[in-house]
């Protein structure tokens, strides 16, 4: 149930149709997973949590420098040094404190991305490498958890919805060799990226909406364009196809 707080604070995202009260109340109800605080998990968790989800867990091992500072949000000045977990959890309670903000300052890897994501609802992709976006749509797929992927580069930025076991995942879109290097990123672009994850998650959670679920959106912030590609899901896929295993 709603407190008359809470309602008042949700009162323009319940006066939407496809929320309400009652998809008001799931959002309250839902656990989610932001897998880094960087560039696109600072608008993700910003969002997720003044749309009310009930607990957020956020997932980094980095510490805020300088050069994080065009892009991502959730961390200022003075925080340059500090572990971007603990600076994000600050800003998150003091933006809404009836949100439950877990924050775990470790490295993902095969061998702890199962624990790390337990007992959630949904795993949001905020990396910034491929390798490690692997570890966590295989992982999806063995948990059965929806896996919303956003990348950027420059002023471009892609956003897929996974669903484990009816949809196209990261493996049937991504295959070859797995860059590693550093790369540009204009601030906005992560921006725009990241609150179309969120719309995602809130859409799914809710239960409303088509989701970007074997499809591909693409942005490209120079262009000012939108563009969309079907991803067919790949039957010898070895995340969740028949090579998986």
């Amino acid at each position: 149930m709603l407190t008359p707080g809470e309602r008042e604070r949700y009162d323009r995202q319940i006066m939407i149709g496809e929320i309400g009260q009652e998809g008001q109340e799931k959002l309250k109800r839902s656990r989610v997973v932001i897998t880094g605080t960087g560039g696109l998990g600072s608008p993700i968790a910003i969002y997720l949590t003044t749309a009310g989800i009930g607990m957020i867990r956020v997932i980094d091992h980095d510490q805020v420098a300088l050069s994080n500072l065009n892009r991502q949000i959730l961390h200022w000045e003075d925080d340059i040094g500090r572990k971007k977990v603990d600076s994000a959890r600050t800003k998150l309670r003091n933006l809404n404190s009836a949100v439950e903000i877990e924050a775990i300052a470790e490295t993902i890897t095969e061998g702890n991305v199962s624990q790390l994501v337990d007992g959630c609802d949904v795993i949001v992709d905020a990396m910034d490498n491929l390798p490690t976006r692997y570890i966590l749509n295989r992982c999806a797929i063995e948990k059965n958890i929806p896996f919303f992927h956003g990348a950027v580069n420059g002023f471009e930025g892609r956003v897929m919805t996974i669903i484990p076991g009816e949809t196209a995942c990261l493996r049937c879109m991504y295959r070859g060799p797995v860059p590693q290097e550093k790369f540009p990123v204009i601030g906005v672009a992560p921006a725009v990226i990241g609150s179309i994850q969120a719309t995602e998650v809130i859409k799914y959670l809710v239960g409303i909406g088509k989701l970007l679920t074997n499809r591909l959106l693409i942005y490209d912030g120079l262009r000012a364009t939108f563009s969309e590609f079907t991803v067919n899901k790949n039957p010898n896929c070895d995340h969740c196809g028949s090579l998986a295993g």
